[in-house]
């Protein structure tokens, strides 16, 4: 099939179509997979393309009558770190090529997320000169500045990110703080064009805190402090852990720690998880944290809406999915002062924003939002609208839609100077 609205996003370590809270699977799993189904509502034939990570996972599968994930092999069968998946891109290439062959499919535009699936878009212009797009994700120039030992893979990594900015059609930025870091750290040229994620504003706020708790078993007088996400080191636990442990609240409020994601045993998730979960013995905040594991995507919006605030401590953010979703369902967000939670969370208006790492701060935040039951209200009302003026799934499948047709129109027109 060759149709001018058929588009590949290409997500190499990030399959659409798997339970988000798995190893790897995060918010860029989440964006492919709500801005692929987006534009599939659009009239865009979108075709996402990832690694096999799995002997028994199906190669295609269907989301929407006009999204699918595709599963190319590309080095073995079975999950592999990212750090270790670049080898892999050239396998990846020639699988993508073929597959294209096979079912008589020509894309018109190719959009790329986080830099190996550039280092795919890049090597794929060789074959193919059609319009490539794309979205970082995170950056290997601000991540490596975050952290104590940098890996092998880091001078590749940052020569392939500058050689994207450079030469794609368009990159697209998340937000202004993510816009800022690509021109003071990887590169002053290449054209950038700011597009936020989303959320789904049907599926998030649609239940009241009050219903919530009684569907997860919370007491209704409770004070819910919520994390969801990667155990990770750089999304700052510790931090949230060790707020939780310094709280002014603990012998006046029941005070009531929830840290939501899955891990496994063994893998570095479940290192974390270990490691996070001795801290909070260790502190002495067992009795009131809990550990619900990965929450499925029926059960987020409760959590969300049970919480009386969600925290988001990363060290570094691009742009903080959690943060709008916990906004979307009318709760307060406190989060690093980084990256993309500058601009997702307005300071004192949608909830508070810390210095990274700063447990004393984030524990003062913590403490002034629980306090302070009215002024709750108000910072998750405020957020909601915010959610629902800037940050709908639509909304931003709207804005690449119109960029994927300039491009497109503007590659016609390069490839035949005839078309006026």
């Amino acid at each position: 099939m060759i149709t001018s609205k058929s588009i590949a996003l290409i997500s190499v370590h990030g399959d659409p179509a798997i339970e988000i809270g798995k190893e790897e699977a995060g918010g860029q799993n989440v964006y492919v997979r709500k801005v692929g189904e987006a534009l599939g509502n659009l009239g865009w034939q979108v075709d996402m393309f990832t690694r096999k990570s799995n002997a028994t996972q199906p190669t295609v599968v269907q989301h929407t009558p006009n999204c699918r994930t595709i599963r190319l092999v590309a080095g073995p069968e079975e999950f592999v770190p990212r750090q270790q998946i670049y080898e892999y891109v050239p396998q990846f290439v020639q699988e993508f090529l073929k597959f294209q062959e096979q079912q008589h499919r020509d894309y018109s535009l190719v959009h790329t997320n986080y830099w190996i699936s550039a280092a795919v878009g890049m090597e794929l212009q060789k074959f193919q000169p059609i319009p490539q797009v794309h979205t970082y994700h995170s950056l290997g120039a601000v991540k490596y500045k975050a952290v104590s030992t940098i890996p092998m893979i880091a001078s590749t990594r940052l020569g392939v990110e500058k050689a994207c900015l450079e030469n794609a059609d368009r990159i697209v930025a998340t937000s202004p703080q993510e816009k800022e870091h690509m021109r003071t750290l990887v590169s002053t040229k290449g054209q950038i064009d700011v597009i936020p994620c989303g959320t789904d504003i049907q599926q998030f706020g649609c239940v009241s805190q009050v219903v919530a708790r009684e569907k997860l078993g919370i007491p209704q007088d409770s004070s819910v402090v919520f994390y969801v996400g990667r155990f990770d080191r750089r999304k700052g636990i510790e931090t949230l852990v060790r707020a939780v442990s310094r709280s002014t609240l603990r012998d006046q409020h029941d005070l009531r720690l929830m840290i939501g994601g899955g891990w496994r045993p063994g893998q570095s998730d479940g290192k974390e998880r270990d490691r996070i979960a001795s801290l909070v013995e260790e502190l002495g905040i067992t009795d009131l944290t809990t550990f619900p594991g990965r929450i499925g995507h029926d059960e987020l919006p409760l959590y969300y809406a049970a919480a009386n605030v969600c925290v988001v401590p990363s060290h570094y953010e691009p742009f903080g999915l959690v943060a709008i979703e916990a906004m979307a369902s009318r709760t307060p967000v406190v989060a690093s002062d980084v990256g993309g939670l500058q601009f997702t969370v307005v300071s004192e208006e949608t909830g508070l924003l810390c210095p990274a790492q700063d447990d004393a701060a984030f524990a003062v935040a913590i403490d002034r939002i629980l306090s302070h039951p009215d002024w709750q209200t108000q910072l998750g009302k405020a957020a909601r609208e915010r959610v629902e003026s800037q940050f709908s799934w639509d909304g931003v499948a709207r804005q690449l839609s119109n960029l994927y047709s300039t491009l497109v129109v503007q590659s016609s027109h390069s490839l035949d100077p005839a078309i006026a």
